[in-house]
Parts: structure tokens; C-alpha cells; sequence
């Protein structure tokens, strides 16, 4: 929205409430204008926050593979598409932002999907201080190529091989799927990305 100071670009029903409140038409049109008042500035510390939120979630979410990679998925290395723990940080914030404690209320049940089959990775609690009112349960996908079954059917073969050679590649999708834990619906919200 663009504020002016023409009249005829401003909400009617704005305008009828000035009017109501006793404010004289004419001084509408004067050099203050009341939208200047109306529409909040961004608070910058907000957007930081949010920010650095964001790069500590990221942080959490590459940590959580890091970890898994050896334990659980008995691979060398997980590619991972690029800005996808961003877009995953982005949208598990925008899911918190509607609850009573936001991030900090949220517990997180990390997956992986190999071949129609979940593998449980990790469980992050975003503050063990706050007692949970939701839970997030995120499925990392595995990349479909034929070329790195291909390729690890070989390199497991070889005299040299080891369980820890396998190359893990993460597809760009992801399922995020939110429930309530105090809610009396008990909504639950279902994310394919």
C-alpha cells in the first residue's frame, strides 16, 4: 500500500471513522497524513532475530545429519541441496509463529525416507526450559538416481570397500508435518515441499 495525501486513495471506512471521531475533513488533506501513523515501521530487531533464528536452526539441521551420517546411515558424506535447511528453517518458523511460545515450544522429529521406508535421525527440543506445545515431524527425502545405486553396487564390490563409503544424496523435497499437542481439535498440518 502506498500512502498519499489525496483522499480519494484512502479507505472510506477509515475516512468515515476520522469523520466519526470529529476530525474535520478539510484537515485531512492537511500535510499530516494519517497513515503515516497507522502503518507500523518494521522493527529491524525483529527481522535479526528472526534472522539469526533462522541460522541457528539451520545450524541444528546440519548438525542433526552430520551426526546421523555415520551412526544411522552408515555413510561417508550427505549432499544436500543447497538452501534446502534454509527453506526447512524457514517454514518451521513460519509453522511456530502461530503458537502460544513459539520456537521454543517446539519439539522436532527428524526422518529420512529410503525407499518408502522412514529412518527415525534425531529429536530436537529448541528449549528444554519450555514445555512443548507442538510437535514437528520432518522427512527428509532421498534423491532418486539411478546412477548412485549404480555406482555404490560397484564401489561395494571392490576389495576395498567399506560401509562408509556410501555417498547419501538428499532430494530437494521434504514433508513437514505439524500436530498440536494442546489443542482440543488436535490440528494437524501437513507440508509437502
Amino acid at each position: 500500500m502506498v500512502a498519499t495525501g489525496s483522499l480519494s486513495s484512502k479507505n472510506p471506512a477509515s475516512i468515515s471513522e476520522l469523520l466519526d471521531r470529529g476530525y474535520h475533513p478539510g484537515s485531512l488533506l492537511s500535510d499530516f497524513d494519517y497513515w503515516d501513523y497507522v502503518v507500523p515501521e518494521p522493527n529491524l530487531n525483529e527481522v535479526i532475530f528472526e534472522e539469526t533464528t533462522c541460522q541457528n536452526l539451520i545450524k541444528m539441521l546440519e548438525n542433526c545429519l552430520s551426526k546421523s551420517k555415520q551412526t544411522k546411515l552408515g555413510c561417508s558424506k550427505v549432499l544436500v541441496p543447497e538452501k534446502l535447511t534454509q527453506r526447512i528453517a524457514q517454514d518451521v518458523l513460519r509453522l511456530s509463529s502461530t503458537e502460544p511460545c513459539g520456537l521454543r515450544g517446539c519439539v522436532m522429529h527428524v526422518n529420512l525416507e529410503i525407499e518408502n521406508v522412514c529412518k527415525k535421525l534425531d529429536r530436537i527440543v529448541c528449549d528444554s526450559s519450555v514445555v512443548p506445545t507442538f510437535e514437528l515431524t520432518l522427512v527428509f527425502k532421498q534423491e532418486n538416481c539411478s546412477w548412485t545405486s549404480f555406482r555404490d553396487f560397484f564401489f561395494s564390490r571392490g576389495r576395498f570397500s567399506s560401509g562408509l563409503r556410501r555417498t547419501l544424496i538428499l532430494s530437494s523435497g521434504f514433508r513437514l508435518v505439524k500436530k498440536k499437542l494442546y489443542s482440543l481439535i488436535g490440528t494437524t498440518v501437513i507440508e509437502e515441499c
